[in-house]
């Protein structure tokens, strides 16, 4: 590669970092010394009621986050997420559970993009009724994370399995790895 060339790609590589996208700035309290958020969940939700497909599009309620995991949950309403066999869209599980993994990633300060993604249906839920998605990672590596999550209903009933294989694709400043 000759000098112009390398200079050009060094030009455009800075350009790329100075333009990346990134979360909205927050005014939520840090440690002084550490510099980490201090209500790390509330950061969560602040970058993610932002998502327009969780919030304004599924209406997805993150309901729980801890370091390593977190809970989401849909209320289920026929007239919006029921097929035509009259149930439940299996389109809308996935949905759900694919909106727990960037949540999961963001809890121990990973930006993560989905590299595989399967789920197990094991039982349909009631329309009418609340789905909620649980979420845990078993792995966390430099480039990769593997989530496992379980869906449930309103009764407690296993509705669905699902295991995940990320990407992480950025740190997300101010959440740590361990909280």
């Amino acid at each position: 590669m000759n000098f112009l060339l390398r200079e050009e790609y060094y030009m455009k590589e800075q350009e790329a970092v100075q333009h990346k996208p990134g979360f909205p700035p927050s005014n939520l309290p840090r440690d002084p010394e550490t510099g980490y958020f201090l209500d790390i969940p509330a950061r969560i939700r602040e970058i993610y009621k932002h998502n327009c497909f969780m919030s304004d599009f599924f209406h997805i309620h993150i309901d729980e986050i801890y370091c390593g995991g977190a809970q989401v949950s849909l209320h289920i309403e026929h007239d919006k997420h029921a097929n035509h066999r009259n149930v439940t869209h299996g389109g809308v599980l996935t949905a759900l559970a694919d909106s727990v993994l960037g949540v999961t990633g963001a809890s121990v300060g990973e930006v993560v993009v989905t590299a595989g993604f399967s789920m197990d249906f094991i039982s349909n839920v009631s329309m009418d009724g609340t789905v909620r998605m649980i979420s845990n990672i078993k792995h966390h590596g430099r480039r990769t994370m593997v989530i496992v999550g379980e869906m449930y209903d309103n009764r407690d009933r296993l509705l669905a399995t699902m295991m995940a294989s990320m990407i992480n694709v950025d740190k997300i400043e101010g959440i740590p790895c361990k909280w």
